[in-house]
């Protein structure tokens, strides 16, 4: 970080992404507070602001911004996870917005760092690669919310209320993997056989038939970390490894490296989405060039730190067990 103590506000700090990165800012020597709508069981090392940014009027969130001053501001709200899809727009597009009327407000003006998703280019041809300059056509309710959210954060720079940036991230893996997620939910049942001793284990999953750009919450983290040094206004960057993989061959990965005896079945499921929402595969180059990052942590790291956390959560201290 800089030399003076930087101030770094995250909306959505206790989330999958924001907790990561709460956590690394403060290792980084930065002043953080994390704005949730309640205080976590498990809060991440920084301060808690407690506050509804879905709900919460201008004023009010121009208040807690101008009580914290941060110099940087980043929005890490707007997950999908265990998200009805009605509800997505509320979850995602109406935090940003929100967020952008307050800064309209503030004494401050911190540096915005807005997370986005790959989801917002909408599909892609198998092989192609998603670039910056990739027309942004979503087909999924949740690639067009976050597209809403983006936009608002780009049309408030062009506008001159704030500097800031927007980073359109691929698939999230590793420690702190949400159990209602595709990864986390193998994980759980391999864990839930081996503490019942119900092994083989078997995982029943709709078919697998999409190839994503998986990168480690930790590479995420970093990459955020040098956005708020960099600061590239009125940029998109994607964020990514640059490689799609089969999420067939990411479950049997998990599988291979928790040592658990395992049957995975794919179950007939109702086809969503077109074929092109199958493939992301994301451009590393920008993100390179203009933020002086790379993913540098293999998929395997990735599942092992997710699996090596799910052991914990369930209390499992003998992984050899899962050998038997």
């Amino acid at each position: 970080m800089a030399d003076e103590r930087e101030r770094v506000l995250v909306a959505g700090g206790t989330g999958f992404v924001g907790r990561r990165l709460c956590a690394d800012l403060v290792a980084a020597g930065a002043e953080v507070a994390a704005v949730a709508r309640r205080a976590p069981d498990l809060p991440p090392p920084c301060r808690i602001l407690t506050l509804d940014v879905t709900t919460a009027s201008p004023g009010e969130l121009a208040g807690l911004i101008d009580s914290f001053r941060p110099h940087t501001l980043v929005n890490a709200i707007g997950s999908n996870w265990g998200i009805a899809e009605r509800d997505l727009e509320a979850n995602c597009a109406v935090p940003a917005r929100r967020l952008m009327a307050a800064l309209r407000r503030t004494t401050c003006r911190p540096y915005v760092v807005h997370l986005g998703s790959v989801l917002e280019y909408g599909p892609t041809a198998p092989g192609e690669t998603t670039r910056t300059a990739t027309p942004a056509r979503p087909t999924t309710t949740y690639g067009k919310a976050k597209l809403a959210a983006s936009r608002a954060v780009l049309e408030a720079a062009a506008e001159g209320v704030v500097e800031a940036g927007v980073l359109r991230i691929g698939n999230v893996a590793g420690p702190g993997t949400p159990a209602v997620s595709l990864l986390g939910r193998v994980a759980g049942r391999l864990a839930e056989a081996v503490a019942r001793d119900t092994l083989p284990a078997v995982v029943e999953l709709s078919q697998l038939r999409a190839h994503r750009d998986y990168v480690d919450v930790r590479d995420v983290s970093e990459a955020v970390l040098a956005a708020t040094r960099a600061r590239i206004p009125g940029l998109v960057v994607p964020i990514g490894r640059g490689e799609a993989v089969a999420v067939r061959w990411l479950v049997d990965l998990l599988v291979e490296v928790s040592g658990v005896p395992a049957e995975v079945r794919e179950l007939p499921a109702a086809t969503t989405g077109t074929a092109g929402d199958d493939w992301v595969q994301v451009d590393p180059e920008p993100a390179r060039r203009l933020l002086g990052w790379t993913a540098v942590r293999s998929l395997r790291e990735s599942v092992s730190g997710l699996w090596d956390e799910t052991l914990r959560a369930h209390g499992i201290h003998d992984p050899a067990g899962a050998r038997r």
